[in-house]
């Protein structure tokens, strides 16, 4: 059996959700494709499709098989057309993950025009704030917000951005504001989880001495803009980053409280498994964010 062709096949099924729609698409018989599939299930020992006479779906195995057949069949194009010509058109289908909030206010902008500058490109754009891992759930890049990156993958610095503390001005009329660090453990707070210091809040004065204070948690949310809307309802004080709260801050619907006090920068980082292995249009990405942001932090 062809394996490559198989994947060729069944990936094509699956995009046709049939059988016949897929065989008039690859040019040969509905029972050449049947055939495919079977041997390539056979050869797998699991069935990656369920049929019934009105519907196809893939099963887990599948659908697992058929992001990874995408892939596969991508670089096979891309490997194609470096050895065919050496001006590549970058193509194929791109999968680029990034935090849900920094995603929604700052990169999804900017995707209509990475889009028509890279038409044969197919953007497939996964929101979430957990760490994913890039290799094992099969990310071309990432777009993260980090003070370290990570050891195992290589990142390009595309801006910075930093944490403030803030609250409505109702919260503050209702409250008072805080002078000191310490004085959060008398106000109500509410707590980032995905923050590496969710309980004690770190800060700096203008003299490098670092306070940390253990804060009093009214509500606890995963989610950045969550925490911005209890803060916009008067509901506490929130430490979030400039890049979700800027805007909030300039209208004065936020103010940032502890001005004395800082917390250290944090970068926005494109990253991605391998600069060797790097395709070319993981690259023309990397490249276009880092023209988009020209390492500025607009939010600021």
């Amino acid at each position: 059996m062809d394996r490559l062709r198989a994947f060729e096949v069944f990936a094509t099924v699956v995009g046709q959700g049939s059988f016949t729609r897929a065989a008039d698409k690859l040019d040969t018989s509905p029972a050449n494709v049947t055939r495919y599939v079977n041997e390539l299930e056979q050869s797998l020992g699991a069935r990656l499709l369920n049929r019934t006479s009105r519907r196809l779906s893939t099963t887990e195995t599948g659908k697992m098989l058929y992001d990874r057949a995408l892939s596969i069949l991508d670089d096979v194009a891309e490997a194609e057309a470096l050895a065919s010509t050496a001006a590549i058109q970058p193509r194929g289908r791109l999968r680029v993950n990034a935090p849900l909030s920094f995603g929604i206010l700052h990169l999804a902008p900017l995707w209509p025009r990475f889009c028509a500058r890279y038409p044969d490109i197919e953007l497939d754009i996964s929101l979430v704030d957990r760490v994913v891992d890039l290799v094992e759930e099969g990310y071309d890049l990432a777009v993260r917000i980090s003070r370290g990156g990570s050891s195992a993958l290589v990142s390009r610095k595309l801006a910075t951005t930093r944490h403030l503390i803030c609250a409505s001005p109702d919260y503050v009329a209702r409250h008072g504001t805080p002078a000191s660090p310490e004085d959060l453990k008398d106000h109500a707070c509410i707590a980032y989880t995905y923050s590496d210091s969710v309980d004690d809040w770190r800060m700096l004065d203008d003299a490098g001495g670092e306070h940390i204070v253990a804060v009093r948690h009214i509500m606890r949310t995963n989610n950045g803009d969550t925490a911005r809307a209890a803060a916009l309802a008067g509901l506490g004080v929130i430490r979030q980053p400039t890049f979700l709260v800027g805007e909030d801050l300039r209208r004065k619907r936020l103010v940032p409280l502890l001005t004395g006090y800082r917390m250290p920068e944090i970068d926005v980082l494109a990253v991605y498994p391998s600069r060797r292995h790097l395709s070319a249009k993981a690259r023309v990405m990397v490249d276009f964010l880092a023209e988009a942001f020209r390492g500025r932090a607009p939010w600021d």
